[in-house]
């Protein structure tokens, strides 16, 4: 076989088959559902801390509401561009993405079940900036510009989660990007709201995680989306 002819067999063999895909698609949502696990009994164990309960209209309790469900939608953004490109760096980005915010999702469920509220509230949106910060003042207008009661910052719309759906290879990649780097700018303004607000051990340590982990990843993101301008 020539050398041309031997190049050519193994590009053939190195493309994913469907059933590839097929496969690593089921292994990025096997290993999202152990995080989730992982993060419920995480999150037992440290609310399980002998630190007093939150109340119902806390900016702690409103805060893990929220976060749950902005979390919900990078998770499902992640899963979403992992079917639609085989580059290797995004593909990674997205599984890290999914995993990490899925098991913070199971550690903010648990709190508030072991907090004994629950998991929804009749209050809009981000109605927990409303609350004190923990200098002492009161009648906050919000964080970052961000009023109380408005929908939570990075969220992205109905039509740009369709434009991600409806597209593939680079040019998901990059409303991938786009729309990810949105969402973290909004996820490090919602962690350091309630950082302003709460000095409860586990929920902080949590939201100072979440700052220094979306900063690095918002850095790595744009120069990811840089290099498919």
């Amino acid at each position: 076989m020539s050398t041309s002819a031997s190049a050519s067999a193994a590009t053939v063999s190195a493309a994913p088959t469907p059933l590839s895909r097929t496969r690593l698609a089921v292994v990025g949502v096997v290993l999202v559902l152990v995080a989730l696990v992982g993060g419920i009994l995480l999150g037992r164990m440290t609310a399980a801390a002998p630190t007093p309960a939150p109340s119902e209209s806390s900016a702690e309790a409103g805060f893990a509401r929220d976060m749950q469900v902005h979390h919900g939608q990078a998770v499902e953004m992640s899963l979403l561009v992992r079917d639609r490109t085989d580059d290797p760096e995004i593909r990674l980005l997205a599984l890290d993405i999914a995993t990490g915010q899925t098991q913070q999702q199971g550690q903010m469920f648990a709190w508030l079940a072991m907090w004994g509220l629950p998991q929804t509230s009749a209050e809009p949106e981000m109605e927990w900036l409303s609350r004190p910060v923990i200098d002492g003042s009161a009648g906050h207008e919000g964080h970052g510009g961000h009023t109380p009661g408005e929908p939570m910052p990075g969220v992205a719309t109905f039509e740009q989660m369709q434009a991600l759906q409806n597209a593939t290879g680079v040019e998901a990649e990059r409303i991938f990007l786009e729309l990810m780097i949105a969402h973290h700018q909004g996820g490090v303004e919602m962690a350091e709201a309630v950082l302003a607000r709460s000095d409860h051990p586990q929920v902080r340590a949590l939201a100072e995680g979440m700052v220094q982990l979306q900063q690095k990843e918002l850095d790595y993101m744009a120069e990811l989306l840089a290099a498919r301008s």
